[in-house]
């Protein structure tokens, strides 16, 4: 019974990664295929404040918008659901605790300069830079954060989604 219970409790597939990875294109796409409901934890951040990300990052400094990520993503809870996060969701230890509780931890890796072509409005985005910081040194900041919490990596490469839902459901049925 125990066994069953550990393996209903992890049945979500939680996607990690730089913001223009294509977190929510694919793990929408991903939901419909899998029958999965699908979250998208910034939406959540956003009706929690009734406010756009910019406009919270505006209003509470970067360290209070990471304290309201991190808040509202350890309160996630889901069964059978495919979980897209903010990009600076792995600032938030509890919440990455709570998300390697539940699921399956995805970090979909991009390289850097086709991250920086599709980025051309971080601040309309609501990417949590802090002041003086490039996106280079956030690239490189993240990165280790995303490795740190990834049950697997699904190197991006500039594929497509249905690519890389491919890929994600063959190293999933790996662990089945």
């Amino acid at each position: 019974m125990y066994e069953r219970q550990i393996i209903l409790e992890k049945s979500n597939i939680i996607l990690i990664g730089m913001p223009a990875v294509g977190k929510s294109t694919v793990g929408v796409i991903l939901a419909k295929i899998l029958g999965y409901s699908f979250i998208d934890s910034d939406l959540l951040i956003q009706e929690s404040r009734k406010m756009l990300l910019s406009e919270i990052i505006a209003e509470e400094g970067v360290d209070g918008f990471l304290a309201i990520e991190n808040e509202v993503n350890r309160k996630i809870e889901a069964r059978r659901s495919v979980i897209a996060t903010g990009g600076s969701a792995v600032y938030g230890r509890e919440a990455m605790e709570h998300f390697r509780a539940i699921g399956t931890v995805i970090y979909l890796k991009e390289e850097f300069a086709t991250l920086q072509r599709r980025l051309f409005d971080i601040e309309g985005r609501g990417v949590v830079l802090r002041e003086g910081q490039t996106l280079q040194s956030l690239f490189l900041e993240r990165s280790l954060l995303y490795e740190k919490y990834a049950d697997m990596i699904i190197e991006e490469r500039s594929r497509g989604p249905e690519d890389t839902i491919r890929e994600i459901r063959k190293k999933l049925a790996l662990l089945e």
